[in-house]
């Protein structure tokens, strides 16, 4: 059993920062890539921002110079620090990993999701 759990969103003025949290636990053997998506309402999921396990990142075009993305591998969890937070960051941020399981299985898991809105 495999699970990500998520922590650190809330309610938060513009301008104003958020960190969130994504461990993963259970049998697992080694994680991949992890990452962070979110989906505003009427809106398809985006990628806001990925890791690999060396520390390589990427990040979507509206949320470069401002969010930062970090993984701790001793603890399988990623982080993500929001900064200069805007009324458009407004959406539920799911964490994703590409994880290899006790049984050798290589699956995409996703968290269950935690709501960011910046009010303006």
């Amino acid at each position: 059993q495999v699970q990500l759990v998520e922590s650190g969103g809330g309610l938060v003025q513009a301008g104003g920062s958020l960190r969130l949290s994504c461990a993963a636990s259970g049998s697992i053997l080694s994680i991949n890539a992890m990452g962070w998506y979110r989906q505003a309402p009427g809106k398809q999921r985006e990628l806001v921002a990925a890791i690999t396990t060396g520390g390589s990142t990427n990040y979507a075009d509206s949320v470069k110079g401002r969010f930062t993305i970090s993984r701790d591998n001793a603890k399988n969890t990623v982080y993500l620090q929001m900064n200069s937070l805007k009324p458009e960051d407004t959406a539920v941020y799911y964490c994703n990993a590409d994880i290899i399981r006790a049984d050798w299985r290589r699956v995409g898991y996703w968290g269950q999701g935690t709501q960011v809105t910046v009010s303006s």
